[in-house]
């Protein structure tokens, strides 16, 4: 069960550090960057846990192969660990930094400026002060009492240790200061994990310079069990913080496939008000710049910009007429105003034009491009359903743009009967 557990972990961490990965290659975004580093070592650590690649790199002309990578990936995501602590808070200022802060900071500093001749120490003891003669169940377990592997596992631990303790602090005291619920969760999983992995490494310490006597199965699962408890309650604790973004993200994408034929048939007829030219929904939907919320706020711009133009393509009546034609549906404000654009659309592509615009639809409190885009889509939700019959009606009734739609002396009967039927 253990296996499956760790194969799952593995792969889960591996998909949240490939998720992360554009991050590795923003040199201004350190604490992105830091994120990803850690949940790239942290997934490297956990397939080298997995049994059946443990079994194959333990077996390879390095013996003990599995463990080698395990204590270095794990090294690494420790340093990234402690990067993100620092870039969360900047560099000290003196004078200005609160002390758990600069400890924080002086860790951190000592632990990066130190690591290249740890790394070093670790891999000249695995080679030469190791007793490698075959490969073993529980690295740790197996080499317990020896000095090298103790030496070798001790390097690690400190680090690992100090890390933890230092993350688990800082991120206990973050959690309760965040405002934000998602924030606050988040970082309290992470400082869980932490602490479960301040702790660990003093243990296996000492059982490393002073066996227990414990089998090497029996440590190797208890072991697993402590990873993967930490892997889980750290990748969760990351993640849930970027559940706004992710959901923010999604809603963005469905209301742009939601507004897709609106907008297109409106950008189709005033080609000059669009940014760029309208291509078919997949790749519209599939385009990864610019950024979701900056084509949503586009297009909501362009439609209402279309709007604005088909308002000397509408007479006087057409609004009035709209709004009686609704008055019964569920949803009447947004159906007026898709009855509206419709028939003011079909007199744009007949080529019917007034020279003075007819009252524009009416102004609505909304405060951002999510929530245009949220009446859009109500719009465009009464759009899809209208037909070319209950167009022909309206215009009928509203009549038709031109000089004489200023003049009441010109209104047609059907106009007059949207006007007393309000």
């Amino acid at each position: 069960m253990l296996g499956g557990l760790t194969y799952a972990i593995a792969a889960a961490m591996t998909i949240v550090a490939l998720w992360r990965l554009p991050a590795a290659f923003r040199f201004r975004d350190p604490l992105r960057r830091a994120l990803w580093g850690c949940s790239a070592g942290f997934a490297v650590a956990m397939w080298c846990r997995v049994p059946e690649l443990k079994y194959t790199l333990d077996r390879s002309p390095i013996t003990d192969l599995s463990a080698l990578l395990k204590y270095l990936s794990s090294m690494i995501a420790i340093l990234a660990a402690l990067r993100y602590i620092t870039a969360i808070y900047g560099k000290p200022r003196l004078g200005q930094t609160p002390r758990h802060i600069a400890v924080s900071q002086r860790v951190s500093r000592v632990a990066h400026t130190s690591a290249f001749g740890a790394v070093a120490a670790m891999v000249v003891l695995f080679f030469t002060a190791v007793d490698r003669s075959r490969p073993s169940v529980d690295f740790a377990t197996d080499h317990a009492g020896q000095w090298g592997a103790a030496t070798f596992v001790s390097i690690d631990y400190v680090y690992l240790g100090a890390a933890s303790a230092t993350c688990a602090y800082q991120w206990f005291k973050a959690g309760r200061r965040a405002e934000v619920q998602t924030l606050r969760i988040g970082l309290t999983l992470m400082a869980i994990s932490a602490a479960i992995y301040a702790i660990y490494p003093a243990v296996r310490i000492f059982t490393v310079w002073a066996p227990t006597g414990a089998s090497a199965a029996t440590m190797r699962s208890i072991s697993d069990s402590v990873n993967i408890a930490v892997a889980c309650l750290w990748a969760a604790g990351a993640s849930i913080p970027t559940t706004n973004a992710v959901v923010t993200r999604w809603t963005s994408w469905r209301t742009l496939n939601t507004l897709y034929p609106l907008w297109r048939e409106l950008v189709g007829q005033f080609p000059h008000l669009a940014f760029q030219p309208p291509v078919s929904r997949f790749r519209e939907l599939t385009r990864t710049s610019p950024p979701l919320d900056v084509r949503l706020d586009r297009w909501t711009q362009e439609i209402a910009d279309a709007v604005e133009q088909l308002r000397h393509h509408a007479t006087p009546k057409l609004l009035i007429c709209a709004n009686a034609t609704t008055k019964a549906l569920a949803d009447p404000e947004p159906a007026a105003e898709a009855y509206w654009i419709k028939a003011a659309l079909q007199n744009a592509r007949s080529g019917l034009r007034a020279e003075l615009p007819a009252e524009g639809l009416r102004d609505k409190p909304l405060s951002d491009s999510q929530a245009e885009g949220f009446w859009l889509a109500r719009v465009q939700d009464t759009y899809r359903t209208i037909t070319s019959e209950q167009v022909r009606q309206l215009l009928d009734e509203a009549g038709v743009p031109g000089a004489s739609d200023a003049s009441p002396l010109h209104q047609t009967p059907q106009a007059s009967a949207c006007i007393s039927t309000t």
